[in-house]
């Protein structure tokens, strides 16, 4: 090249890079824009919560003996109790209403609710089998009463559509493997009529699973309880590890194929209640590409306050040891015990520290919310009800979350294991129902 085309192109050159647009070095964001509300905000718009676990149908039964007549989905704050036995959930002070009504998902930026049709693992098991499809029917009643705000959903599909649409979609989880009264069969009804997950147990240990909160009488699952996990996960219905036993949690992640999910679970490592989920379990977890949707019932949440009840326990055990025959010292010895050793509280904070560990142990495509409210998560400082999502997601862009990383808690998560589900079933839709004999 001549040194005159060399100056004319050098001088070219310089021209356009003094007219072009600094791209390289973009104007710096305000602090406005990159605050932990706006980076909420804007994580919210993208992808809105999707709650594992919310007990309205459970409230609808205890409350209203599932008689939707009268009763206002767009506010429940005062909704009455009908059961003076119900009380004794609530701790003094708290309000009895509901935690959970239209306006107050709108706050909380709801976008998909896994509603529990959970029943009393106490019934027998072909009571149990009725009243789960009594509950199955009271929620779609009352989706049905509320078509401009809820929108039943059975698939990853109708929750992006009920997204879009701007309702909250409306899936449906059975809390409790005695829903099934032994039946594979049922499963594959109830999976038939919208049951997208179900819970292994409850609180009790039935026929072919244990129970966290009861004694253990299988070691995990029974060769039956293989077969149902297998059976959940070929149909397509979550398979839920909240509620079971260490070993069957470690059973069934032996025996899955696709992901699992807790619907409504912490971490062990934060507070040791046999409920939340163990480091072991966790890595199991990670391998296994399931989420851990973290709960914010009060004893779950908090190590202290788990400790406390425990201790409480022991002390009640103990004044009643002391005066068998005189109830009013026993009851005072409580009283001064108590008045000795405050209740603690367990705080939206302890909440955010439960992912955290979740987050730093096996990674932020495995952990969610599954809030329990109207079932369990009452008393909890700074998430008094299903408003109160944005503070937790808030908490957590204080430490340093980013939209990205909120938008996975928030649902996509969720949204993620649930395709996985699916596209496991539809490579399995061509296999053989597990067939299992009838016990009567």
């Amino acid at each position: 090249m001549s040194s005159r085309h060399l100056a004319r192109l050098l001088s070219v050159c310089a021209t356009v890079a003094l007219a072009a647009p600094a791209f390289a070095a973009p104007a710096a964001l305000s602090p406005e824009q990159t605050s932990p509300e706006r980076i909420v905000a804007a994580a919210l718009k993208e992808a809105p919560v999707w709650d594992g676990h919310n007990d309205v149908p459970e409230q609808l039964r205890d409350r209203r003996k599932d008689v939707l007549a009268g009763f206002d989905f767009n506010n429940t704050v005062n909704e009455p109790l009908s059961d003076r036995r119900m009380a004794a959930f609530f701790p003094a002070g708290t309000p009895t209403g509901m935690q959970t009504d239209l306006t107050r998902m709108k706050q909380g930026h709801i976008g998909a609710q896994f509603w529990s049709v959970y029943v009393s693992a106490n019934l027998p098991e072909p009571q149990a089998v009725q009243a789960t499809m009594e509950q199955i029917d009271v929620i779609k009643r009352l989706i049905a009463q509320y078509p401009g705000d809820l929108m039943l959903a059975t698939s990853s599909a109708d929750v992006e559509k009920a997204w879009k649409l701007g309702k909250v979609a409306s899936l449906i989880g059975m809390e409790g493997g005695h829903s099934i009264g032994g039946s594979l069969g049922v499963l594959r009804q109830f999976y038939a009529l919208g049951a997208r997950y179900m819970t292994l147990t409850h609180f009790k240990s039935i026929a072919w699973a244990d129970s966290a909160t009861d004694a253990p009488q299988h070691d995990g699952l029974t060769p039956f309880g293989k077969d149902v996990v297998r059976e959940m996960q070929r149909i397509g219905i979550l398979v839920d590890l909240s509620h079971v036993s260490q070993k069957t949690m470690l059973d069934a992640l032996e025996v899955a194929r696709a992901p699992i999910i807790f619907s409504h679970s912490g971490s062990q490592a934060v507070s040791g209640h046999p409920r939340n989920v163990s480091d072991e379990v966790l890595d199991k977890v990670k391998l296994n590409g399931g989420v851990v949707m973290c709960n914010f019932y009060p004893n779950y949440v908090s190590d202290a306050l788990y400790k406390w009840g425990a201790a409480r326990t022991g002390q009640q055990a103990e004044q009643k040891a002391l005066h068998p025959d005189r109830p009013d010292l026993a009851k005072a010895g409580l009283e001064a015990w108590e008045k000795a050793n405050p209740k603690p509280v367990a705080t939206i904070q302890q909440v955010a520290d439960h992912i955290d560990h979740i987050v730093k142990r096996i990674g932020i495509d495995h952990v969610g919310v599954g809030g329990d409210f109207d079932g369990g998560s009452i008393g909890l400082q700074g998430m008094p009800d299903v408003s109160a999502y944005p503070a937790l997601l808030l908490e957590l862009a204080k430490r340093g979350y980013t939209k990205d990383d909120l938008k996975k808690v928030a649902s996509l998560n969720t949204l993620r294991v649930l395709k996985a589900s699916e596209a496991y079933a539809l490579a399995h839709k061509d296999d053989k129902p597990i067939e299992s004999p009838t016990s009567f």
